[in-house]
């Protein structure tokens, strides 16, 4: 038989001895592993101020409004109604003198001569409240439209011959197309 160094011979009964180890049973502290916090605090607001500095603050350019209709309202509208097609007055000018200027509409109008002529034209053909003749409503989409080498008197001269006709719908064309 062998012998377990385990085993104590005792009154019959056999023990189990457990391992200590030699740390503990002298009572010294383990040793703890530490941070050094203050570097690390360090780096942080580092950090905290670098984001600040690299971060733009405006608004984002993709952000619409947008206007959309309430759940559950229904829009009745006429399907047989036509969009407005929005009468388009080209002025060009053809010389540096006051009365130097040519004018046309769109098709199938015909081609006023002068601001006088554009103010009758529009004044005839303006619908009037109430009644069915004519063609334009008083908010009829009128676009003032002059070339590039137009002087501001000529489009100014078609500006107020449409508002003396009384339309309020006046705008003037983004590109200057005027041909």
């Amino acid at each position: 038989m062998s012998r377990d160094p385990t085993r104590r011979p005792s009154s019959g009964r056999q023990e189990i001895i457990h391992h200590v180890p030699r740390r503990v049973k002298r009572g010294r502290p383990r040793p703890r592993l530490s941070l050094n916090a203050t570097a690390m605090i360090d780096v942080v607001f580092l950090l905290l101020v670098y984001f600040l500095v690299a971060t733009n603050f405006r608004m984002g350019e993709e952000v619409y409004r947008l206007d959309l209709p309430e759940r559950g309202v229904a829009v009745e509208a006429d399907p047989f109604q036509l969009d407005e097609t929005p009468l388009r007055i080209r002025v060009i000018s053809t010389g540096a003198q006051r009365g130097s200027y040519r004018l046309s509409l769109d098709e199938p109008f015909p081609t006023p001569a002068s601001f006088d002529d554009l103010f009758h034209f529009l004044e005839q053909r303006q619908r009037a409240p109430g009644t069915g003749t004519g063609l334009f409503l008083p908010d009829h989409p009128i676009i003032i439209d002059p070339s590039p080498q137009t002087r501001w008197e000529h489009v100014m001269g078609a500006f107020n011959a449409a508002a003396r006709a009384r339309y309020t719908n006046i705008t003037f064309s983004e590109g200057g197309t005027g041909s």
